[in-house]
Formats: structure tokens, C-alpha cells, sequence
């Protein structure tokens, strides 16, 4: 297999400290042919841009999660105290770093009790940085629809809404608003009847593949770590959805992430 594209990493993760050079290299052997590094705050934003300026396939994205706001080892806590707008001040110049496409991990987290209100401006703050820098979005949304979808349609970025977990009938619209939807391990999984709606209801174009690695494993490894060659396995499962070859599904969906991060 080749023209594996994951639009969503995490090779950052302490998961990955004892084997990342030699995972990081044997990547585009297995067909690997772009990874979007996401950063998660300002403290792990330098080691995603040493690996995107160091192997050629990774492109970077630097934001800041939700969740960054409730975890206390998270710089945002440990080291601006919240103030977010400190943290992301420190981030801005980073933004212009050459291997940076686009900006995320960004979005909404209600499963977790996070401050709504921060991370709502949190939120908002990274998509005007985006509109103001022309970058795309890489964006998280979890149990936060509603809110979600309102600051996507006040500012219509482009990009991907990654791990997409909404209806068909909200697929639609996203479509239309112009993102792009990230579908990887948990689209494999029994009762995920969802995401087939979904993916049967959506033009090909708009569909991108993703790890969310180490996390999120797909059938049949789910329960180990991941990384993105195991995306060979979510391209298949969508290729029978499609009636297409997991290689063509892997062609189809590289093109529209290149055509998305501009790559």
C-alpha cells in the first residue's frame, strides 16, 4: 500500500519516547506519505516542529486543546496558570515556522469539566489567529456540537474536524460550510453505524483519513498503539463501504488532505 496520508498525529506522545526514530523512519517504507503533526499546547508545539522540519512527510500544526485548560502537568496550568491568552501569545511566533500548515489541535471538549467559557474563547481567539494567518484547522469536537458548529459557521474556516463523531444531516452542512471530515480507527468498530451513514451521505472529496495515534487503534489491533500505517485498515473498511479498493480510497483521501493543508 502506499498514499497513506494521516491528517491527525500525536508522534509527540511520551508513548512514542522509546522507538520514535526508528518508527518515524520506517514509515514511508510502509507507504506512509504525510503525517499532520498536532500539537496539543506550547510545551510539546518545539518537539512537533523538530519533526516536521526533520522528516520531510510530517507537516506541523500548532494550537491549543481544550483540554490543556483542566490538565496540571499542561504548561496552560503548570506554567501560564490559565491564562491561556499568555500561552497562545508565546505560540504566535512559532505560527510562522515554514513547516507549520495549519493551526490545531483546537475545538470543544464537554466530556471532560473543562471551563466552558474559556474554552469556547480559547476557541474562538485560535480561529481568528487562523483567518488572520490563512491556515487551515484541525479541530476537536467532543460532546460540543452545538457550540462548535456555531463558531465554525461564524468564521468558516477551512480544514478538518477531525474524529468526526455527528450525524449525516450535520455532514452535510459541514461539507457545505467548506471543512473537510477525519474519520479513522473508531469508524471500524462494531456499532459504528454512525460513521457509515455518514460516509455514505458525503462526496468523496470531502473525506480524510486519520490515526489520532498512539490513540484510537483500528480493527482489528484495536487495544494496541496506534500509528498511521494502520490506516491501511480504515481505508479498507471504507472501501467496502464505497465499493472501492483500500488503495483507491488511500489515493483519493492523500489528495484531499493535500488539497486541504496545501501540501
Amino acid at each position: 500500500m502506499t498514499d497513506i496520508f494521516d491528517t491527525h498525529a500525536h508522534y509527540s506522545s511520551h508513548q512514542f519516547d522509546a522507538d520514535r526514530e526508528d518508527l518515524m523512519q520506517a514509515l514511508p517504507e510502509s507507504g506512509v506519505v504525510g503525517v499532520l503533526e498536532c500539537a496539543t499546547h506550547s510545551g510539546d508545539a518545539p518537539q512537533v516542529l523538530a519533526l516536521a522540519r526533520r522528516y520531510p512527510f510530517v507537516h506541523a500544526a500548532l494550537g491549543i486543546h481544550p483540554e490543556s485548560l483542566g490538565e496540571e502537568d499542561a504548561p496552560t496550568v503548570a506554567v501560564y496558570h490559565g491564562d491561556w491568552r499568555a500561552e497562545l501569545a508565546v505560540l504566535r511566533p512559532m505560527l510562522e515556522d515554514p513547516t507549520v500548515v495549519a493551526v490545531g489541535e483546537i475545538g470543544l471538549d464537554h466530556h471532560w469539566p473543562l471551563p466552558a467559557r474559556e474554552q469556547y474563547d480559547l476557541f474562538e481567539a485560535q480561529l481568528q489567529l487562523a483567518a488572520e494567518l490563512d491556515l487551515p484547522v484541525s479541530v476537536h469536537d467532543r460532546e460540543a456540537h452545538a457550540e462548535t458548529y456555531e463558531l465554525l459557521k461564524k468564521y468558516r474556516p477551512r480544514g478538518v474536524l477531525h474524529c468526526y463523531s455527528g450525524s449525516a444531516e450535520d455532514a452535510a452542512w459541514l461539507v457545505a460550510q467548506g471543512m473537510h471530515l477525519g474519520f479513522g480507527g473508531s469508524s471500524t468498530y462494531k456499532g459504528s453505524k454512525r460513521a457509515a451513514k455518514v460516509l455514505a451521505a458525503i462526496p468523496h472529496e470531502a473525506v480524510v483519513l486519520e490515526t489520532d495515534c498512539p490513540y484510537m487503534s483500528p480493527e482489528p489491533v484495536r487495544g494496541r498503539r496506534n500509528d498511521s500505517r494502520n490506516i491501511v485498515h480504515v481505508a479498507a473498511h471504507i472501501g467496502e463501504l464505497w465499493g472501492m479498493s483500500a488503495q483507491e480510497v488511500l489515493t483519493l483521501t492523500a489528495a484531499n488532505a493535500r488539497a486541504v493543508f496545501g501540501v
